[in-house]
């Protein structure tokens, strides 16, 4: 078999070291030992680890690369980043919105980054934003797969014409139902805000993908209302619950009820580690609670757990630079998830399993796959997620969209080697 790119000496998220990977049309024909040389282009792994390309679950491109505007967050909470994104919404320009969100594709891309689902605001009746983030999905297409979701920032039922303008957002082309039932002005709204939109999701044949109980208060608990209607509309494996906060003040008996209500009905969740753990906590004094949700416990009850950026220089983060593995490194310290198969795991919340929440088709490093990855400048999925590791190499269809340089530093030291590459051996 002739190929049109063979990448050699390939280390594999699963383990296997010394693996060629075989390249035709954008597509991936084949992954084994020593492939054969037919005469097409070579690239040397050398040894390093080939991984699917990153994934990002949860994100808020139409607010990305804002900080700043039209003042800074001076306590940081999430209360004050909704009221600045209200105070900016009036103000906001397409133009600026497409150029913010496009610069930080070209990031994204830099990082590894191919594939982003991203909340678009939808209560502006204007829906700029949403005009703005289609014209960026066309635009990236090429090189980044850009799912939105219509999210109704300021409340579904709480706003006034929101539920007329998030249909409007779908039929202009946004890909999933949003939702943000604990920012409703009572609990009963917010439960009835998850069956309305649960059951437009399933007459437009929609995924949801709901912020959901960004909260401390344990009592917040409308996770139990979105798995209770996905069963009901026949939703299942097709709705996410994003943050989900305020399972981590719950008490044990209530979650050991929730989580197998969620489990059957195949929720995936999208925990956000670098925001949790920035926004949640805020009232308390000491002792001070880390407030992101129950992943190793989710993750053990078969749920598909990812974590998202969700933000990156906005009114809600000063930081941030779309470098995934910075997430699954928070996310990791944060869960407390430090055994070698759990910092796999976190790898994976990175990688196949926001892969599966949005329901890419050709993802991963099998034959038939798209030929998307990434030449990380580490040995394995523990090294990657320790190192912040370079990308060597980022590919699109079997063509190199970005290169990056090894990470090293020259050391004058009286007889030690000079060279530091920060690996182990």
């Amino acid at each position: 078999m002739a190929f049109d790119l063979v990448i050699r000496n390939a280390a594999l998220p699963d383990g296997r070291s010394g693996m060629d990977i075989g390249i035709s049309a954008g597509v991936i024909e084949a992954v084994a030992p020593s492939l054969p040389d037919e005469g097409g282009e070579s690239l040397d792994a050398a040894g390093n680890l080939v991984s699917p390309p990153f994934v990002d679950a949860h994100f808020h491109m139409d607010a990305t690369l804002s900080y700043g505007l039209p003042r800074i967050n001076r306590s940081g909470t999430l209360l004050e980043g909704i009221a600045l994104w209200g105070e900016l919404k009036p103000q906001l320009d397409q133009d600026a919105l497409v150029n913010r969100a496009l610069a930080y594709c070209d990031w994204a891309v830099a990082q590894g980054l191919l594939a982003i689902r991203s909340h678009v605001d939808v209560c502006d009746p204007r829906l700029l934003a949403v005009e703005a983030m289609l014209e960026v999905k066309r635009r990236v297409a090429p090189y980044l797969d850009l799912q939105l979701v219509a999210f109704p920032q300021d409340g579904y039922l709480r706003q006034a014409g929101v539920t007329e303008l998030l249909p409007r957002a779908l039929e202009m082309g946004v890909d999933v139902v949003g939702g943000i039932p604990h920012f409703e002005r009572t609990m009963a709204e917010g439960a009835e805000s998850v069956r309305l939109l649960c059951r437009l999701a399933a007459e437009h044949g929609k995924r949801v993908d709901m912020h959901c109980d960004e909260s401390d208060d344990p009592l917040s608990r409308h996770v139990e209302s979105l798995a209770a209607e996905t069963i009901r509309h026949g939703l299942e494996g097709r709705v996410n619950g994003s943050h989900l906060t305020s399972m981590h003040s719950m008490d044990n008996y209530y979650v050991s009820k929730l989580i197998p209500l969620m489990a059957e009905a195949r929720l995936s969740v999208v925990a956000n580690p670098l925001i949790n753990i920035t926004l949640q906590g805020r009232h308390d004094s000491y002792p001070k609670r880390r407030g992101m949700t129950r992943v190793p416990e989710l993750m053990a009850a078969g749920l598909t757990v990812a974590f998202g950026h969700d933000c990156v220089m906005d009114p809600w983060y000063p930081l941030g630079s779309g470098d995934m593995l910075d997430v699954a490194h928070m996310g990791l310290h944060v869960a407390q998830m430090t055994g070698t198969d759990q910092i796999r795991q976190c790898f994976d919340a990175v990688t196949v399993n926001p892969a599966s929440i949005l329901g890419l088709e050709g993802y991963g490093l099998e034959p038939g796959c798209k030929a998307d990855l990434v030449i990380l400048d580490a040995a394995d999925p523990v090294e990657a997620i320790r190192l912040r590791a370079s990308r060597l190499v980022v590919m699109r269809r079997g063509h190199v969209v970005s290169r990056s340089p090894s990470r090293r530093a020259e050391v004058t030291l009286p007889g030690r080697p000079g060279i530091v590459t920060f690996r182990q051996g």
